[in-house]
């Protein structure tokens, strides 16, 4: 039986194919639409689509007015996440692959809180009424420069509006993490449920990461509970799935 897959897939899958066996290296310049056009027989737009493809799935890069260029794909590093991690806003400590002359990346982070309503997704985690008034936080984090990770934390204002910590990046207990900063109001964080999985980026997103849109992210939702199981923070954070691994450290009772 003949290759039944659209002719854009079968160029796609072709050069995806010569980048992950060296033949085209990273920084090297992807043939251009004349080349594959005259290589396989095809279309301006069959190839235009094939080389979309290929920049969606992050292995190639466009730049203005040069071309198609191969991307490094090489892990960067992992999101260390355990128990005893260090609670920071990342919930995380970072391990670079390839090892590390001097250790850890600069890590930079910024974030903007704002007043809104808990659409209903949040709400039912949160363990809230639709509609009920939350803290909003957006985070955005770079290590030694480069874009590392997008959240967006969500707080009931119930809990936490009137206090010192009811903006998570200002007052006294600011940059302290969840823990930390529930804590100094008497709430006791003991512990957080993850969920794990991976979806295309939006086009906003991937202008933060600097990727393409509909490049595959990993994409983390997690919910702090205090000792009574009531959530008190729930949060989705996103990374460059082909650039940072997640790596979870499992003890063993007993």
């Amino acid at each position: 039986m003949g290759d039944t897959r659209p002719m854009y897939q079968r160029i796609a899958d072709d050069l995806r194919r010569q980048i992950d066996e060296g033949v085209l290296v990273v920084g090297a310049r992807i043939p251009s639409r004349a080349e594959l056009k005259r290589s396989y027989r095809a279309s301006d737009q069959t190839v235009d689509r094939a080389v979309r493809v290929l920049k969606a799935a992050g292995y190639a890069t466009g730049q203005f007015g040069r071309g198609v260029f191969v991307s490094d794909r090489a892990p960067i590093g992992a999101l260390v996440r355990s128990t005893d991690a260090v609670d920071t806003p990342l919930a995380a400590r970072i391990s670079v692959a390839g090892g590390r002359v001097n250790g850890q990346p600069d890590l930079a982070w910024e974030a903007t809180s704002t007043t809104t309503v808990a659409p209903p997704g949040i709400a039912e985690r949160l363990g809230v009424r639709p509609g009920e008034r939350v803290m909003c936080t957006q985070y955005e984090y770079l290590a030694d420069h480069r874009p590392l990770q997008l959240a967006t934390s969500w707080e009931p204002l119930a809990l936490t509006e009137g206090t010192d910590v009811v903006f998570p990046e200002r007052g006294p207990y600011a940059r302290r993490g969840v823990r930390g900063r529930f804590a100094a109001i008497g709430i006791r964080v003991v512990h957080a449920k993850e969920v794990v999985g991976s979806r295309p980026a939006t086009s906003p997103e991937a202008e933060a990461l600097g990727c393409a849109p509909g490049q595959c992210v990993t994409a983390v939702e997690r919910t702090h509970y205090d000792a009574d199981d009531r959530p008190v923070e729930t949060s989705d954070t996103i990374v460059l799935g082909d650039r940072w691994r997640l790596e979870y450290a499992i003890s063993f009772g007993g």
